[in-house]
């Protein structure tokens, strides 16, 4: 997209009409989460520069504390103060329990069968000509 075409729609690179449309998964910051606290346990602003990774780069530290929060209500996680660090403040370590592994063992299946259908749709766009503004000829 050319500058002038950016700076019309505001430095957003979609096209009108489509700011409504999200190409993440919803709740894609829970397995996240989940699949780093399977690695080790973690406290919440290492967990934060961890899902930078994957593409959270400018993620609010609240938004990251209340998921947290969610997912230890819904058993998810679990958490414990570490008092260990060298004299600094307290923190919150967090952890992954068997109903955390079990969700992300979901989210594995169903990432799977959404890459298959995400590998389809790219084929089927790569692999025809667009059909836009094409005449067809009745000969």
């Amino acid at each position: 997209m050319a500058d002038e075409e950016r700076k019309k729609h505001g430095g957003d690179t979609r096209p009108a009409g489509t700011s409504r449309i999200e190409a993440w998964p919803r709740n894609w910051l829970v397995p996240v989460i989940l699949l780093t606290l399977r690695e080790c346990t973690s406290y919440g602003y290492k967990l934060m520069k961890q899902a930078a990774a994957f593409g959270f780069e400018a993620m609010n530290p609240g938004t990251l504390y209340r998921t947290l929060r969610h997912m230890e209500s819904d058993g998810l996680c679990e958490s414990e103060w570490d008092t260990t660090n060298g004299g600094g403040p307290p923190r919150r370590v967090y952890s992954i329990t068997d109903a955390g592994e079990a969700y992300l063992d979901f989210w594995v299946t169903s990432l799977e069968q959404y890459q298959r259908n995400m590998d389809a749709f790219f084929q089927l766009y790569t692999g025809r000509p667009a059909r836009r503004n094409q005449q067809k000829d009745d000969g």
